[in-house]
């Protein structure tokens, strides 16, 4: 039997958004509603569906070889494992989760300490204890099940650390942000024995590279069309790209063939000028990875 890398897929907020980038990783993830273990085209790795707060926990173990989960449920957890690097999920959202300290409007408290002896409730206990503690700040942190704005609205508590994106929802309950204590976006996380391991190390990198790629080419297009030699400066002018475009002689002709690639908000408003400047066979194709 061939050796295989335990996965950690997260389940909840993230599941589908994951299972996608896989697919377009070049990984196809078959999720059943009626197990927790979805099935991979991929021999060598196998894949279990975990909460996001859980992943840290079983990565550091062992169960999981490596994951999927918020940074902040890895702090939450103060895990001892290899973060190796950020996945931003366009799909789910480009800004970073924040934990923020909230109160309401009219409360006195303006900074920290000014919760000394105070009440705060929140579902990042573990985190926000620490946060207090090494500031030299004594507070009661309580769990909180969910509606934790309503706790504050209500005088159930005298603070909570709450997770925001855009803080709108914070301002429509009369609540005001005193701190960002953290920011949080989606990590790869891998235990630490399975990071030494030369076989599990190369699968892991694999993974990284490939889901990284697969989100960097989110919402980038190519572009190819045939230039007239004479406008070739004009257009590379005007022309984005990552790097300088590719030109290349058309078989004996006076044309050249140029590609780029670019972003694809930006392809609507560039093709009425290549065409004024002599581009035809214009082609927009899209990407799966960028690397």
């Amino acid at each position: 039997m061939s050796r295989q890398l335990k996965l950690g897929i997260p389940k909840g907020s993230l599941e589908t958004a994951t299972v996608d980038l896989f697919q377009k990783a070049g990984w196809n993830i078959r999720v059943s509603s009626r197990n927790y273990f979805p099935a991979i085209d991929d021999e060598d790795i196998s894949c279990s569906l975990i909460r996001s707060q859980e992943m840290a926990k079983y990565v550091e173990r062992g169960t999981i070889d490596v994951g999927i989960a918020g940074r902040d449920w890895v702090m939450e957890n103060d895990s001892d494992v290899e973060i190796l690097c950020d996945l931003v999920y366009s799909k789910v959202s480009r800004r970073p989760a924040r934990w923020v300290l909230v109160v309401t409007n009219d409360s006195p408290v303006r900074k920290l300490e000014d919760l000394q002896g105070k009440t705060i409730s929140t579902e990042l206990v573990g985190f926000t204890r620490r946060y207090f503690l090494e500031r030299g700040i004594d507070v009661e942190v309580e769990f909180s099940w969910g509606a934790t704005e309503a706790k504050v609205v209500e005088g159930l508590c005298d603070a909570i650390v709450e997770v925001t994106e855009t803080g709108s929802t914070i301002k429509a309950n009369n609540l005001r942000i005193v701190e960002t204590m953290m920011e949080s976006t989606p990590v790869i996380l891998a235990n630490k024995q399975s990071w030494q391991d030369t076989w599990k190390r190369g699968k892991i990198e694999q993974l990284c590279t490939l889901l990284q790629a697969a989100l960097r080419a989110e919402k980038m297009v190519g572009l190819k069309m045939n230039v007239p030699h004479n406008q070739v400066e004009d257009i590379i002018r005007i022309l984005p790209s990552l790097n300088r475009p590719t030109v290349a002689n058309l078989y004996q002709s006076e044309w050249v063939s140029i590609e780029t690639v670019l972003h694809e908000k930006e392809v609507r408003c560039i093709i009425p000028e290549l065409v004024k400047l002599g581009a035809q066979g214009i082609v927009e194709y899209p990407l799966n990875k960028i690397i």
